[in-house]
């Protein structure tokens, strides 16, 4: 038997190939203009599991795009990892801030990976991390180390909110019947502290229209005279907090749980260089709610943010217009027990009640999902804690993550399994961003780690159940 470590560095260049192969492939679920693409990553996705050893694999239709589900079973006595991932990506734009292709991967050192990182959209979020699992699989199967059973599920929407995943699971719960749920589409904390996300941000995300006149109009010949719907989404944007950054949306921190000191005494542990956060993001200071650390603005506390804004004229030159209407497209990453769908009409109550009489606003619901945290006492974190400190030669920090993966607690609700968070992306991988990349090092390394998961949970588990 070859060890895991060996393993990886013997086939190390095919790993690489295989993932540069499926990152080639442009699967942005948010365009239509993608979606063959879509269907040709999930098709891709299926080879590679069963080429990895799989059992079985199959294309499982769903109202949107397809449920890749996979399985290998050795013993229905033992415990079943549940692996989720998604072969979907976010759209690349802005493209002229890309050095190179979003869809043309390459491989570049950098400052926090000199080993090198491949550079394309979905790199790291989540192409690279969920591949990292298939070949885990790999050497598992070819080696027989495998020590439980596993099953996959790889969808094709999590950039969009994950719809068809829920009518998925709604119909399969017998099939997807497990013991633990690993994930890998989150961070860590570097390449030397290692750590695990034990809780995740939920999300509401809305889409506001803001119309004035019944057409663009010539702004010397009717300014000052109408209302242009950009001034007053500007405006009412800008009434969404007050002068200590807090979200002046009402009942909004109502269910907003209350983070003791020791907690957050516990948080301010983790190696945090607010210089280097700094430095990194170019920006002369932070920015955010009065009272907490930055650490505490992007994990604990909720937040309100303007993702993207337009209306009337862009292009090249001058065309003075007051424009017929204004949209913007606005998220709220939220806290456990804060239900999204009440956040999400409590904002559609506020935002109608504030506009000023001379526009029509309409608020449109695009998605949204809860919050997530698991607990550091169970099987499965100490599984994953065991993993990290072996390959990395130290123990991982428990860590929540500002993110949000909204389909996590429909997962313990249908399921009744816990979700284990195995991240091993960094902060700098730019994630929705231009320039998106993964380090060789953590692809790599996730290889090497997630087979010890397997291994811990499977000893931990038959010791919990006496066997």
């Amino acid at each position: 038997m070859e060890d895991i470590s060996s393993y990886v560095q013997q086939h190390k260049e095919r790993f690489i190939e295989e993932l540069i192969e499926l990152l080639k492939i442009p699967s942005v679920s948010a365009d239509p203009a993608f979606s063959q693409d879509v269907l040709n990553t999930a098709d891709a996705v299926k080879e590679s599991l069963l080429k990895a050893g799989c059992d079985h694999a199959e294309i499982c239709e769903t109202p949107g795009y397809p449920i890749v589900y996979a399985e290998k079973t050795i013993n229905p006595d033992l415990p079943t990892v549940l692996v989720y991932g998604h072969y979907d990506v976010q759209p690349p734009d802005p493209l002229d801030l890309w050095e190179s292709g979003p869809f043309d991967p390459v491989i570049k050192k950098t400052a926090v990976h000199p080993e090198g990182a491949i550079f394309a959209r979905g790199a790291c979020d989540d192409k690279g991390q969920m591949y990292m699992h298939v070949k885990a699989l790999e050497y598992m199967v070819r080696n027989h180390v495998l020590p439980c059973n596993v099953k996959f599920m790889i969808e094709g929407e999590e950039e969009v909110g994950s719809e068809s995943l829920g009518w998925f699971i709604e119909r399969n719960q017998e099939k997807l019947k497990n013991d633990v749920i690993l994930i890998s589409d989150t961070g860590m904390i570097s390449n030397e502290q290692p750590s695990i996300t034990t809780g995740l941000r939920g999300l509401s995300y809305v889409e506001v229209e803001v119309t004035g006149p019944n057409r663009d109009l010539h702004s010397g010949l009717y300014g000052g005279a109408v209302a242009n719907p950009i001034n007053i989404l500007t405006k009412m944007i800008a009434s969404l907090h007050d002068e200590n950054n807090h979200i002046t949306i009402p009942g909004f921190y109502d269910k907003v749980e209350n983070i003791s000191a020791e907690e957050r005494a516990e948080m301010a542990k983790a190696p945090f260089s607010l210089e280097k956060y700094k430095n990194t993001l170019d920006i002369d200071d932070v920015y955010g709610e009065q009272g907490y650390t930055t650490n505490e603005r992007n994990s604990i506390r909720p937040t309100l943010d303007v993702n993207g804004i337009w209306g009337g004229y862009t292009g090249e030159g001058a065309k003075t217009v007051i424009p017929s209407k204004a949209f913007a497209k606005i998220s709220m990453r939220l806290v456990p027990d804060q239900e999204w769908t009440e956040i999400t009409e409590l904002f559609k109550k506020h935002f109608e009640s504030i506009a000023p009489k001379g526009v029509k606003v309409l608020v449109k619901p695009h998605h949204g999902g809860q919050a997530y945290v698991t607990p550091i006492d169970n099987i499965g974190y100490q599984a994953a804690s065991k993993a990290y400190n072996d390959t990395f030669g130290i123990l991982p920090i428990p860590q929540r993550s500002g993110g949000s993966i909204p389909i996590i607690s429909l997962f313990e609700k249908k399921l009744h399994s816990k979700t284990i968070l195995m991240g091993f992306g960094l902060n700098t991988d730019a994630i929705h961003s231009p320039n998106e990349h993964f380090g060789l090092f953590n692809y790599l390394k996730g290889i090497e780690t997630i087979p010890l998961f397997y291994k811990y949970f499977t000893t931990l588990y038959l010791a919990e159940q006496g066997a």
